[in-house]
């Protein structure tokens, strides 16, 4: 069976867990000898991992002169954002207007007038739109010259390009939400991403969602029938502790760890003001916020305001091997996430030996029982739970062990089997 999967970012290339969950399924496809995967992201830079499937950069693709036509893809969408976040994306333009010609009503069109190459950055910037609608345009083309089984899109701004190869090919599609815009914007939707997001899952003969916290999002918040959305969690790859990224620490204080995009989703005021409240009761402990965002300036202030930048730290994106070093010297790793459809990083910590802290709004809580959940708002609860894991070293190693065999049984192999059932029961 051969698949035609659709995502925007592929290692060593990645910003968030997106791009890892796209590798770890791919990688567990692979198990599977019927299983052939056409990956495409819209720039590759020649680095990737290409040993268990084909990667094409739609950068690549040379484009014949035509016009692109995609029935009831995108709706004219018009709207305003005043400061607006679309994280880990960018912010949003007005740019369907330059985009679309809507001359019929009823249709869309991207013009190709050249014969050539389409430009993408690879990532999510300023026109980042722009780059949604060229990716479909390619898809179109790319979907016309191969021969596959079933599409796979992974998230949003790979659902028109989705939507595009299944008109043109007419073979069944399944879309894959790892995250929502009301997990992003806490509430507070982007029109044209909601938008998007439900015609993409609308146009999907299938829907795979990374919780049954998502799962629930997609159900009851766009409209989509229970029976054509299922669960399929996330898993981690095993690693190999090598000395490498083995770091020995050169002090005896104790390191509490927070490790994701510094945005709101992930709740990183909330990690500060626990921070404050444990160097309140213990002076031998240091925090550090590892990862970059639009709200890391924010915090820098507000550790500051608090007057504990002196036991906090900030260590910017941190990537690869440098992730696993950081594990190597962190005590506790906590994940206060305030809307979390999953949540990768807690099993890489757990893997590492590390005991973890996550909140209840995590769907990766449906499944693990050797963490201590709690509130994301609750900073008693959790100060709390970090004082006790590093003062009583029987309940560190409890959950140290027990926490590396849970992590260590999810496995993509078995989340890649369920995914393959979907495409099976599709074709």
């Amino acid at each position: 069976m051969r698949v035609l999967m659709f995502g925007w970012e592929f290692p060593p290339h990645i910003s968030g867990g997106l791009g890892t969950a796209c590798y770890g399924l791919t990688k567990g496809l692979s198990y599977f000898d019927d299983m052939d995967i056409l990956f495409v992201v819209p720039k590759a830079f020649g680095d990737e991992d290409q040993s268990k499937l084909r990667l094409i950069g739609a950068n690549d693709i040379v484009l014949s002169e035509q016009n692109i036509h995609y029935q009831d893809l995108m709706k004219k969408i018009r709207f305003m954002e005043v400061n607006s976040n679309i994280i880990p994306y960018t912010d949003p333009e007005e740019y369907f207007n330059l985009l679309e010609q809507d001359k019929s009503g009823k249709k869309q069109f991207v013009n190709v007038r050249f014969s050539g190459k389409l430009e993408f950055t690879g990532g999510y910037g300023v026109n980042l739109y722009q780059e949604i609608a060229n990716y479909a345009a390619v898809a179109t083309d790319i979907a016309a010259a191969q021969d596959f089984d079933v599409i796979h899109s992974h998230d949003w701004l790979t659902y028109p390009a989705g939507m595009a190869a299944k008109q043109v090919s007419g073979k069944p599609l399944v879309v894959h939400v790892h995250a929502t815009d009301f997990d992003r914007s806490g509430g507070n939707v982007n029109p044209g991403v909601y938008e998007m997001e439900k015609r993409g899952m609308e146009a999907a003969d299938k829907v795979i969602t990374v919780s049954n916290l998502t799962r629930n999002t997609v159900i009851h918040n766009y409209g989509i029938a229970a029976d054509k959305v299922v669960t399929v969690y996330n898993a981690v790859d095993p690693v190999v502790q090598q000395e490498n990224i083995i770091v020995k620490k050169g002090f005896d204080e104790k390191i509490v760890t927070f490790l994701g995009r510094i945005t709101m989703q992930k709740g990183p005021e909330y990690f500060i003001e626990v921070a404050k409240k444990v160097l309140q009761k213990m002076d031998n402990v240091r925090f550090v916020m590892a990862g970059s965002g639009d709200m890391m300036i924010r915090m820098i202030w507000h550790a500051t305001s608090l007057r504990i930048m002196d036991k906090f730290h900030f260590t910017g994106f941190l990537r690869g091997d440098d992730v696993y070093r950081m594990f190597s010297l962190t005590d506790v790793y906590v994940m206060p996430s305030v809307s979390e459809p999953f949540g990768i990083s807690p099993l890489e910590a757990m893997q590492s030996n590390v005991p973890v802290i996550i909140s209840h709004q995590s769907g990766v809580a449906e499944i693990l029982k050797h963490a201590i959940k709690v509130d994301f708002w609750d900073i008693d609860a959790m100060s709390d739970a970090i004082y006790g894991i590093l003062n009583y070293e029987a309940l560190s190693m409890t959950f140290k062990k027990y926490g590396k065999e849970e992590v260590d049984n999810l496995k993509w192999e078995n989340s890649a089997r369920k995914v393959r059932e979907v495409y099976t029961n599709l074709v």
